[in-house]
């Protein structure tokens, strides 16, 4: 590993909602000292999951502890059918039993599952308690750790039931993301490329030069990460409950929310890997629509092969459902209005816009033609 870096802060403006990010390496050594102010009381509740415990609980704990902060630990399975009612209430009801209070902190250490159900608890439990995010994949610190978006998943479809809840403080160690496999790292690349291409193209082009040593340069993987997180940042602030701008941070979500619906939110797909399908698609289906050159769609086909990820619908291990049935899928989507389907579309690479005027046939073309 080269390049270290001091950690970095982005400032989240939400008024009385306000709140940093801290990302760099080593911050869960650091949390006691970080978390600290936030206490009424040095005592807190943490969530955790099975594979993260192992990893990283034992640092977390005592790091806290040698700021005099006491901790209890509830630990769910690991993977996304952790998103569920039962874990929720089994959460919530914990949390009940640990007496945490309006005043005290809940946190939620590990990935995107753990991040979306544990601000989800907080935010209805007491009607609401503060809680902070230490999000330990890539996907999580890029994205769902930031802007307030908490849920848990139905089986009508990806989300579909949460709250708007910000976090009082966001850790994203970026030194834990070396404990992911090859293939959760590049999931969760999935969420940085979508940045560049929604709405910064010189970020774009920066990763198209830098992004395959991110795995192994500190520096890189800093700036990756915070300048996702300052353009996340930028939207939520102007944005924060999706009225408009927002949206856009759902490039390849309706793509890609289907086709994990298609493949039982297992690990045949994650979630990252369906954005990065879904991106793809976007701009395919954008150039065929005549809003974009067919240079656009072609480097991000390009930049997500030279990167190792899958681009395409034949990518996806296992049959999948046929055409009409993925596009039904779609249509069980948050971003679905007044019964249209609504796409992330662009004019180019960083120029994405919301539209809900995509013809049927088209769509289908352009999943006949990834398959």
């Amino acid at each position: 590993m080269t390049s270290q870096a001091n950690p970095v802060t982005v400032h989240v403006p939400l008024g009385d909602r306000a709140y940093d990010v801290r990302i760099g390496p080593g911050l869960i050594d650091r949390a006691g000292t970080e978390i600290a102010p936030l206490l009424h009381r040095s005592r807190l509740a943490i969530v955790t999951d099975d594979t993260v415990a192992r990893l990283h609980l034992p640092r977390l704990q005592a790091a806290l502890l040698a700021e005099g902060i006491q901790s209890e630990a509830l630990v769910l399975p690991a993977g996304e059918a952790t998103k569920s009612w039962p874990h929720m209430t089994r959460t919530v009801e914990w949390l009940l039993e640990q007496r945490i209070e309006r005043r005290d902190v809940v946190v939620a250490l590990g990935g995107g599952v753990i991040g979306d159900l544990v601000g989800f608890a907080a935010a209805i439990l007491r009607r609401g308690v503060r809680f902070v995010q230490i999000p330990t994949t890539l996907l999580a610190q890029v994205d769902s750790s930031v802007g307030g978006k908490t849920g848990i998943n139905s089986p009508h479809g990806k989300n579909l039931i949460g709250a708007f809840h910000q976090p009082s403080l966001v850790l994203a160690d970026i030194a834990v993301l070396d404990t992911l496999s090859p293939r959760d790292f590049l999931a969760g690349y999935g969420e940085v490329a979508k940045y560049g291409l929604l709405g910064d193209a010189d970020f774009f082009e920066w990763l198209e030069e830098n992004a395959p040593r991110l795995r192994d340069d500190m520096a890189l993987r800093q700036h990756a990460v915070a300048h996702s997180v300052a353009m996340k940042a930028g939207i939520v602030t102007r944005d924060e409950t999706e009225q408009g701008e927002r949206a856009l941070l759902n490039l390849g979500h309706t793509f890609g929310h289907a086709l994990e619906s298609a493949t039982g939110y297992s690990d045949r797909l994650l979630h990252g890997e369906g954005v990065a399908i879904g991106c793809a698609l976007a701009f395919d289906l954008s150039a065929r629509m005549g809003l974009c050159s067919q240079e656009a769609p072609s480097r991000v086909l390009a930049h997500l092969r030279d990167m190792g990820m899958p681009a395409a619908l034949r990518d996806v291990p296992g049959a999948l459902p046929d055409d009409a049935a993925l596009i039904a899928l779609m249509g069980q989507d948050k971003k679905v209005v007044d019964g249209r389907l609504r796409f992330v579309l662009a004019r180019g690479i960083g120029e994405a816009f919301v539209s809900d005027d995509v013809q049927t046939g088209m769509l289908a073309a352009v999943l006949r033609d990834a398959r």
